[in-house]
């Protein structure tokens, strides 16, 4: 069964134990820390453009919570702002997104706001859901004002291809990601797809884009073209050291793992910075590179965990990850799996992080439309 990733990829819907909505505190973080760049990017566009009516994207909006803060932080800045502009937020997700609950939530997250911006201070704003690709044009031409997104772009438009031998057998096998010994046509395959998808996606939002538009893009990555300790190739290989076991007990098929591939790439700093130079179609206004625990309730500075909390660190981490990409193990593997999987899964981690503290690696970009 090939993976069609528009259709099968998708966070953890509704607002259950193993949703999305509740294991997203590592993006409400990034969110948070990304704010003031948020701000200037909204602050900057007013400034050049005076318009009437800004229209803001927020692209792989996902659901839960985590939109509604980037509005909430939008409209913060506008409302201070000398202007009667009006506000049209558009909301994307590809198709099999929870677009149910997240406009459901938008009539308490109005009264909230209400609260917090005090008087006539509000701006008046509407929102609208736009289901689709983001690799490939979602808008009429010089349309949007302001793109936002946040952690989307690691994840890719397609598994690449390239992953089968000549003989057309697995060129990735008993992995689900490219790893530190895999072949080196596997990462070379995931870097080139990133390449071109992230091309298509800077040219697509530079058409869609007004003149002085803006974007602010915050995704997992890598420092450096090296993986650091905590970076995707090792979260996503103990998640493959779970199915493996799982392989090894007669619970799953071998071939069901030689044949999965996840469509995601944590792209280094370099790759990034060496696709927008080359398109030549926005100004770098500012980068940043951040970490943050792979445990969403970890906000120590330590380095190490103590004995104590790695098992909870271990489950943390796991239902994160189940949010994420559950939808996707079901399709290959089926729903009987996935208890005994994220336990799996949980145990692992937990061990890891015994050994050493582990932090995702968060790349930042503010990006300008070129004259």
């Amino acid at each position: 069964m090939s993976l069609k990733v528009e259709q099968a990829l998708h966070m953890v819907g509704g607002t259950g134990e193993t949703s999305y909505a509740t294991n997203s505190r590592i993006q409400e973080k990034a969110i948070h820390q990304t704010k003031s760049m948020l701000a200037t990017a909204v602050e900057e566009t007013y400034k050049v453009l005076h318009p009437d009516q800004m229209v803001v994207v927020d692209l792989g909006c996902s659901s839960g919570p985590n939109t509604l803060l980037v509005l909430s932080h939008v409209l913060s800045v506008a409302a201070k702002l000398p202007t009667t502009m009006e506000l049209q937020f558009f909301l994307n997700d590809l198709p099999g997104n929870d677009f149910n609950s997240l406009f459901l939530s938008l009539e308490g997250f109005k009264k909230r706001l209400e609260r917090e911006i005090k008087g006539n201070l509000l701006v008046p704003y509407y929102v609208a859901g736009v289901a689709g690709s983001f690799y490939g044009r979602l808008f009429p031409r010089a349309s949007v004002h302001l793109f936002h997104s946040s952690f989307c772009l690691m994840w890719l438009s397609q598994v690449p291809e390239g992953l089968k031998t000549e003989n057309g057998g697995p060129l990735n096998k008993g992995n689900i990601y490219w790893t530190e010994t895999s072949l080196v046509e596997v990462e070379k395959a995931y870097r080139e797809q990133f390449q071109k998808d992230f091309s298509i996606f800077l040219r697509s939002r530079h058409t869609e884009l007004n003149v002085g538009g803006r974007m602010v893009l915050v995704f997992l990555g890598r420092r450096n073209r090296t993986p650091g300790n905590g970076d995707l190739i090792h979260i996503y290989g103990l998640l493959r050291e779970a199915l493996n076991s799982m392989v090894l007990e007669g619970i799953i098929p071998e071939e069901k793992v030689d044949t999965f591939n996840l469509p995601s790439y944590g792209a280094s700093f370099e790759d990034v910075e060496s696709v927008i130079r080359n398109e030549g179609l926005f100004d770098l206004d500012r980068a940043e590179i951040l970490e943050s625990s792979w445990d969403p309730f970890d906000d120590s500075k330590d380095d190490l965990y103590t004995i104590s909390n790695h098992t909870g660190s271990g489950k943390n981490v796991a239902n994160y990850i189940r949010a994420v990409v559950e939808p996707l193990i079901v399709h290959q593997f089926g729903a009987v799996i996935l208890d005994d999987l994220f336990e799996r899964y949980a145990d692992r981690v937990s061990k890891h992080l015994l050994k050493e503290k582990a932090n995702y690696t968060i790349l930042v970009f503010a990006l300008k439309k070129k004259v």
